[in-house]
């Protein structure tokens, strides 16, 4: 800082010598080393973040997929009875569309991942609130709730299944288990993660529990939440893609199950693309409302 002061004094000084009808010596009788002194340098800031946000910037590595497996399937390198070109794939998905196939399994899987994950997302958020604002909700309830993150939902199938059967009830629960326990985790880190001097600000500040709530919890958890919910989102399409292969009659999965057992490629990528466009779909929505929520956070992600 000493050095910089030095230098701005110095530079200013040769400038008021320079300036034309101000008192000092003329240019030619200034000394050679002030009339050739180099401009001060400028100090350039190095920029360390991730640098500015392009829009649609997220599709350009699916496309670049896309893109090469067209191309290793123009060149024959993929033999088309393992893995099926982008051109196959997309007649088999025009004649499933026209034959109203893929409709009615899409239709279904999407009623069996949204009931899923609305179950798992409320049921999450429930229980972190009373673990995370309670001492006594966090002695009963995070100690089992730890426990099942250890063990995964899909673990649980085969019990799941002697208790509720192969109907659509076990199937809902499945994907509400992987939610809830996103959701748990994510938002009572959050909670738990609130600075003790904002709750001492307010017991300063004599608030209420409702307005301790909506001041100061709800705020400090929002990030965590929004975090829960896109771990969330993906482990309903997660759930789903399993679920539908136990004992299924209808929905992507099951039409995926189908084509395996008469060696159609071309059917299980189109059930792939499906899984995949709605996960990346449903991941950018919530991107879209966490960004509207959390506007006021000035964060890497822009």
């Amino acid at each position: 800082m000493t050095e910089l002061l030095t230098n701005t004094r110095a530079t200013h000084r040769t400038a008021t010598a320079a300036a034309p009808g101000r008192a000092g010596t003329p240019d030619r009788q200034r000394p050679a080393e002030a009339r050739s002194a180099p401009p001060a340098s400028r100090t350039t800031r190095r920029r360390l973040g991730p640098g500015r946000a392009v829009p649609f910037g997220r599709l350009i590595g699916p496309v670049l997929v896309i893109a090469l497996w067209w191309f290793a399937s123009a060149i024959g390198y993929l033999d088309p009875r393992i893995l099926s070109g982008p051109g196959t794939v997309l007649s088999t998905a025009s004649d499933l569309l026209s034959s109203g196939r893929l409709q009615d399994n899409v239709l279904i899987s999407l009623q069996r991942a949204g009931s899923g994950l609305l179950l798992g997302v409320s049921t999450g958020v429930v229980l972190a609130v009373a673990a995370g604002l309670s001492r006594t909700g966090e002695y009963l309830l995070d100690g089992p709730l730890q426990i099942k993150r250890a063990i995964p939902s899909l673990a649980m199938l085969p019990l799941l299944i002697l208790w509720l059967g192969i109907g659509e009830q076990m199937k809902v629960t499945v994907i509400a288990l992987g939610v809830a326990v996103n959701m748990y985790i994510n938002t009572y880190a959050s909670l738990t993660g609130i600075d003790s001097a904002y709750v001492e600000l307010a017991e300063s500040l004599d608030l209420s529990r409702a307005q301790f709530v909506r001041k100061v919890v709800v705020p400090g958890s929002l990030p965590g939440f929004f975090v829960g919910l896109r771990l969330g989102v993906t482990a309903s399409w997660l759930g789903l893609i399993v679920v539908e292969q136990v004992n299924a009659t209808s929905g992507i999965g099951y039409m995926m199950f189908q084509a395996q057992q008469y060696a159609q490629s071309d059917v299980i990528i189109v059930g792939l693309v499906a899984y995949g466009i709605f996960g990346f779909a449903s991941d950018a929505a919530v991107r879209a409302v966490e960004r509207k929520v959390l506007s006021w956070r000035r964060t890497l992600a822009g």
